[in-house]
């Protein structure tokens, strides 16, 4: 199984031939996607989303945050910002939802690089 970030998905959504976006179109034919909690959130919340796109999303198995997930996110986003990397907030909360499962994150962002070393895999 794999997740994808917002952005490969918004990519998909709308149609841009990015590397991603067709990995993505693969893995979804393959069945090996699982959603990310903040970014069932965040495509939802976006206004470009069209009722089919809504109901994929909606059908796609979901990684359920695990106990003391804030916290855990709060210390390794301190970690980062404290070596002067850049840690948005939905950033740290995707990847730790990704790390609680061991499960690949799908991205075009590079700053999800700094989350390898608190055990974010990419794909």
């Amino acid at each position: 199984m794999i997740a994808a970030d917002t952005s490969v998905w918004s990519d998909f959504f709308k149609a841009r031939p990015s590397r991603v976006a067709r990995r993505l179109e693969e893995l979804l034919a393959e069945e090996h996607v699982v959603l990310p909690m903040p970014v069932l959130f965040e495509l939802l919340s976006g206004p470009g989303l069209d009722r089919a796109g809504a109901k994929l999303i909606e059908r796609m198995p979901q990684l359920e945050l695990r106990d003391l997930f804030w916290e855990r996110t709060a210390e390794m986003r301190k970690k980062i910002l404290s070596r002067g990397l850049k840690a948005r907030s939905l950033d740290c909360l995707i990847a730790q939802n990704c790390i609680d499962h061991g499960v690949p994150l799908l991205a075009a962002d590079s700053d999800y690089r700094h989350f390898v070393r608190y055990g974010l895999k990419l794909a």
